[in-house]
């Protein structure tokens, strides 16, 4: 029996350190080397491309400016929003109080000349944002955003190979180390594969119209962000909340559609403006 034994140990020793050879030949690694050969200087850096992302980019000459600004203290709709009676057309903006740093982003529409006050109009949650005081005027900087995807360039990597006289080494029972990776290997086989469903994607739908969606708001608190989506909801309007980030700051967008019609994007324009919504305007994505 013991010579039973002593062979079926022999057998799993010769088998585990047949498998070890192996894969110290599928690594790369010569006889007599301690690591594989290091790949010539350049060859990876010559075919790496550079990596592209989306960013905000700050477009001083699309819409610039640098005002008084106020929050009449009431609660408005829309999230982080200013009001300028120079917009032509709403933006995505940067909005900066002079006073104390603060910055956020949020959108830009088009006020009316004639109302009195400071030029740029505040809501709610910009000047929550801005650290603003109800009543109390603030100097703002208002600059227009547009996404562009921009090159970023990627860090080459640094690899540090310790000293093979530096290693410290120590014995290996090739028995016991056999034995716990026979037991290892039968424990995971006898346990029951977990098995996951993965959820579905939605698809991408194309519209034929450039701007297909309806912008609603942008918040700042994604707490506020949910619940206005959570209203839409309520009177069967399916909103998307987006989480996005600009210089260095977490916002959340929330958008409608896409239509795939202009009657049918002016129908949900107008459903929204019932809600309340009345800045909510179109947009591309």
């Amino acid at each position: 029996m013991s010579g039973v034994l002593f062979g079926w140990v022999q057998y799993r020793r010769a088998a585990v350190l047949g498998s070890a050879a192996a894969l110290m030949f599928l690594a790369g690694c010569q006889p007599g080397e301690l690591f594989p050969q290091k790949p010539a200087e350049g060859a990876d850096a010559a075919t790496a491309e550079p990596q592209m992302i989306e960013q905000d980019i700050e477009k001083p000459d699309v819409f610039s400016v640098t005002d008084s600004g106020l929050w009449d203290g009431r609660p408005s709709l829309g999230g982080v929003w200013v009001a300028h009676p120079d917009v032509d057309e709403p933006e995505r903006v940067i909005i900066r109080n002079t006073a104390n740093d603060r910055f956020v982003i949020g959108a830009l529409f088009r006020r009316e000349r004639d109302n009195p006050g400071p030029a740029l109009q505040v809501s709610s949650d910009a000047a929550e944002a801005l650290g603003m005081l109800a009543g109390a005027p603030a100097t703002l900087s208002v600059v227009a955003l547009r996404r562009e995807m921009v090159a970023v360039e990627q860090p080459e990597p640094v690899v540090e190979l310790t000293a093979a006289s530096e290693i410290e080494t120590m014995p290996l029972d090739p028995i016991a180390g056999a034995a716990a990776a026979i037991d290892a290997a039968e424990a995971a086989q006898a346990a029951p594969t977990p098995t996951t469903t993965p959820m579905p994607l939605p698809s991408p739908i194309a519209s034929p119209l450039e701007k297909p969606f309806i912008q609603i708001g942008i918040f700042s608190i994604q707490g506020n962000a949910l619940k206005t989506a959570d209203l839409l909801r309520a009177d069967g309007i399916i909103p998307t909340v987006l989480e996005q980030s600009s210089q260095g700051r977490t916002f959340w967008r929330i958008i409608v559609g896409p239509a795939m019609t202009s009657d049918e994007r002016s129908a949900l324009l107008a459903k929204v403006k019932e809600l309340g919504f009345a800045d909510a305007y179109y947009v591309t994505n």
